[in-house]
């Protein structure tokens, strides 16, 4: 077998409401989902969810070559980009096409990915991310009353500009899972998105474990800050995560040799050989990883085989426009299918027809101004969802808060 071409389409995630963090929101609740599909001479296509940058020089590292040397090929298309550097969508793009090639390598085998990589239990645990930080308190109840009812009772709130806010909504989210079922009491996180610096993560967070008992408080500093998430993690209770915009093993080892970090976690368009090696790092540090994304299901498929797999994170109860998925959510749990491969199919015919979502220049990827030295408000500029009643009351900066 050998792989002869790759096309790249694109799609969108279709929320139906304002979805963002700290640092932005998309009013539309549009997102875009660009693909990636790698096709073999014997007829076989794979899928990769991912970004695109620079896929033609990427390429040329598996052309021709036999897909199902996946992981040798993820090593040559990180040495195919060295001099530029494999981080950030160029890093996306290496996760995007080796998806597709253990999509390829599992279709070939005839099982499900997640048979062929020795997973026994096709139920992977899930936790419930709704984006939410731009809706109402009616929207936010009426979101994590779905995903009660699919069986969720852990749940990860936007969060990190208004203390006051965050204690409120994560109380509406914490009454909505306990009164869908009984059972052990509901688990919350909270996600400030690098919104912090040291001394507003732990008062923050401080005041927010008088009333609530948080599992994690997720990036609440700088993702390479590896003394400040330390720090962080020595001043709170709850665990401190980290780890979905890391790009190689590389930057996770300097955060795991300074303790900076309790739950290991990889971005979902990253890829499955990165997230099976950050997973082997992890264990040999006793600590859980954690998928983080939206259509999370190749690393979903990958969970299942990683020892120290904690709870893979759901997003939309919806896959992108166009995308077919063999997996649904039942009982708190992603449930994979039998289709070989990752299950996922795309209608290329209807994404050809559409013409691609391009989104504002705006958003949760665009770091605002003033993000980690706010005063008193939510920064200027921040988009109308944050501006609904009720929204702005950051803790005041001391003079401290400032080093």
């Amino acid at each position: 077998m050998r792989i002869t071409g790759f096309r790249t389409l694109h799609t969108v995630q279709e929320w139906g409401r304002p979805v963002g963090d700290a640092n932005g929101v998309f009013a539309d609740g549009r997102v875009p989902v660009p693909i990636v599909l790698v096709d073999t001479d014997e007829g076989i296509t794979g899928v990769g969810l991912g970004p695109h940058l620079d896929a033609g020089a990427i390429f040329a590292a598996i052309d021709g070559e036999d897909p199902r040397a996946v992981t040798a090929l993820y090593d040559r298309m990180l040495r195919h980009t060295f001099k530029a550097g494999h981080a950030g969508a160029v890093f996306g793009t290496i996760g995007a096409f080796d998806t597709a090639l253990w999509d390829i390598k599992a279709q070939a085998a005839g099982e499900p990915l997640w048979r062929l990589l020795g997973g026994r239990d096709r139920r992977v645990p899930a936790y419930a991310s709704g984006l939410d930080i731009g809706l109402t308190d009616a929207e936010l109840v009426t979101v994590y009353q779905d995903y009660a009812e699919h069986g969720l009772r852990a749940a990860k709130l936007k969060g990190g500009l208004d203390v006051d806010r965050d204690r409120h909504r994560l109380t509406l989210v914490r009454e909505v899972l306990a009164g869908a079922a009984r059972g052990p009491r509901p688990v919350l996180m909270l996600d400030a998105n690098e919104s912090w610096s040291r001394k507003q993560a732990v008062r923050h967070v401080c005041e927010l474990e008088r009333t609530l008992d948080l599992t994690w408080v997720e990036e609440p500093v700088r993702r390479w800050d590896a003394e400040g998430l330390a720090a962080v993690g020595r001043g709170i209770r709850a665990s401190v995560a980290s780890g979905e915009n890391l790009s190689g093993l590389e930057q996770f080892r300097p955060l795991l040799a300074a303790g900076a970090i309790d739950i290991v976690q990889t971005s979902a368009v990253w890829g499955i050989t990165h997230f099976l090696r950050v997973a082997t790092l992890a264990h040999a540090h006793d600590l859980p990883v954690s998928p983080v994304g939206n259509t999370p299901v190749g690393l979903v498929h990958a969970a299942t085989a990683a020892p120290n797999h904690l709870a893979a994170e759901l997003q939309d109860l919806r896959p992108p426009l166009g995308v077919l998925l063999d997996t649904h959510v039942e009982d708190g749990h992603f449930v994979l299918g039998d289709s070989p491969g990752i299950g996922v199919r795309v209608d290329e015919d209807l994404l050809r027809v559409r013409h691609p979502h391009t989104p504002s220049g705006d958003g949760p990827a665009v770091r605002p101004e003033s993000a980690g030295r706010r005063l008193l408000t939510v920064p200027d500029g921040m988009p109308a969802p944050h501006h609904r009643p009720g929204v702005v009351r950051p803790l005041p900066l001391r003079q401290a808060d400032r080093t």
